[in-house]
């Protein structure tokens, strides 16, 4: 479970992220919708301790994030290229991530096995350098390093940016298979309200850092996003 209590982010005087309270229950599948500068990479960095917050706390199954280690290994996250190794091939990156975390070679390679339909062939075995690989693709390779030390808790920035259309449908089949059934908690920010709508069953819009809806997804859910947004 992760708490959040009277978590603020203030720069130069101005507050970009003010949450009093705020909970996501363990195996919840969380959306986060915005407009730019809504806040929501900024919570997800405070989530994982790559910001400092201005005031508050995130908790994470009771351990406070902040200067703490101890949470991390139950964590798996892609925000941006800024998570990547780019000098490394995809295998060679995904080797040090699994070792971080412990796998073995051939914990690794069932891994990635398990993945191939995500890659569609243009990941693996290209001899390709990931900073050589598109935005799309870089985008893949930070997911499944996310996904490969079986993490209870998944945190995504716009994981549909840059992705073909054929390869976000394979995210999506992905992510709501990996909801059913390892019952991982996922949180997930989209520009793209259909996507996060079949993908998370709650889902928060963020305005100027404020959380200003709360929702339960239901078959209204996406018109109800869409009229917010249209105003």
């Amino acid at each position: 479970m992760i708490e959040v209590t009277n978590l603020q982010k203030i720069y130069n005087g101005v507050t970009v992220l003010n949450i009093p309270v705020l909970t996501i229950q363990e195996g919840e599948s969380f959306g986060l919708v915005g407009n730019n500068g809504a806040g929501k990479t900024t919570f997800f960095r405070l989530i994982l301790d790559l910001i400092e917050a201005s005031a508050g706390e995130v908790v994470i199954d009771d351990e406070i994030v902040a200067r703490n280690e101890d949470w991390k290994t139950k964590v798996g996250s892609f925000l941006d290229e800024g998570f990547l190794i780019d000098f490394l091939k995809p295998e060679e990156y995904f080797s040090f991530v699994g070792k971080l975390y412990g796998k073995s070679e051939g914990d690794i390679n069932q891994f990635l096995n398990s993945i191939r339909e995500f890659f569609n062939s243009e990941i693996l075995d290209t001899k390709k350098l990931i900073r050589d690989f598109s935005k799309g693709n870089q985008k893949k390779i930070g997911i499944a390093a996310a996904l490969l030390g079986d993490p209870k808790i998944l945190i995504l920035d716009e994981p549909f940016t840059a992705l073909d259309p054929s390869s976000q449908i394979r995210l999506k089949r992905f992510l709501n298979e990996m909801q059913k059934t390892k019952n991982i908690t996922m949180l997930i920010s989209s520009h793209d309200l259909n996507h996060v709508t079949e993908v998370c069953k709650r889902i928060v819009i963020l305005e100027k850092g404020n959380v200003v809806k709360d929702l339960q997804t239901t078959e209204d859910t996406l018109k109800e996003l869409e009229a917010y947004f249209a105003v």
